[in-house]
């Protein structure tokens, strides 16, 4: 998934509607009456989130479109379970279910195939193992094996190793009746910790509120590191605008995100 396209399985990414939080809640409010219509509007609002999820498997080369489509089923689960009377926001809630729906269908998507030569390598590195214990009442080294069939211990072990069962990031470790817990959610990434990640799509949904010249600010203050007075000098505002501009758009983030 070398890039991502403005338009996936149809949907013009560009484009897509961003919901406030009162429009979030009518529609809710909608949903739970049977409105079929703001169903589809809020999947519609909220597929910036599954865009969001998707990025972060880019390294696995697999179909934008697919991701994508996999990320709306965990959407869809997430807006038919979410409790409105729980104190958590949406996002919190549904970015775990998409990445769910995302991990299961890599792990059971993921194959890797072992050629014929080097499981024929494989097979006859341990028959002859299994002669040579036989033979000599000892399990015979690398190198002897090697030199009873011809071929480079160096081959063997790339061989023996090719054919071992590897241990996936997404096979399941332990289950409670619910999601199940995966070898990678074991894994330590202190550079990119899920909870810091899911407070940063929060971040974006607020500055995403914010008008376009305020967004700019956060950006060059918080983002590149930039002094007020520079902020003034490269968008041609005094630094006491900038300093009022950013007080208001710090205050509008702080009652989004509140």
């Amino acid at each position: 998934m070398a890039g991502y396209k403005v338009e996936i399985c149809g949907v013009n990414t560009a484009k897509l509607p961003l919901l406030t939080n009162e429009e979030k809640e009518e529609l809710f409010r909608r949903i739970l009456d049977g409105d079929m219509e703001a169903r589809e509007q809020y999947i519609k609002g909220n597929l910036r989130l599954v865009l969001s999820v998707i990025q972060r498997f880019s390294g696995n080369n697999e179909n934008v479109d697919d991701l994508f489509q996999i990320g709306c089923i965990g959407l869809i689960k997430a807006i038919d379970n979410f409790d409105i009377t729980q104190n958590v926001r949406f996002s919190t809630y549904a970015v775990p279910m998409i990445m769910g729906e995302v991990r299961r269908y890599l792990r059971d998507n993921n194959s890797i195939r072992v050629s014929r030569s080097l499981r024929d390598t494989a097979y006859k590195a341990i028959y002859t193992k299994e002669a040579l214990t036989r033979k000599n009442a000892k399990e015979p080294t690398l190198m002897e094996i090697a030199d009873e069939i011809g071929i480079s211990k160096e081959e063997i072990t790339y061989a023996l190793d090719a054919i071992q069962s590897p241990v996936s990031l997404y096979d399941p470790i332990y289950t409670d009746g619910g999601d199940p817990l995966y070898v990678m959610d074991q894994i330590s990434d202190k550079k990119n910790l899920e909870e810091n990640w899911v407070e940063e799509i929060s971040l974006r949904e607020a500055m995403d509120r914010l008008p376009k010249r305020e967004r700019h600010i956060i950006d060059l203050r918080f983002f590149e590191g930039k002094t007020q007075t520079e902020v003034a000098e490269e968008i041609h505002i005094s630094q006491a605008q900038v300093s009022r501009l950013e007080k208001n758009a710090l205050k509008t983030m702080r009652n989004y995100l509140n």
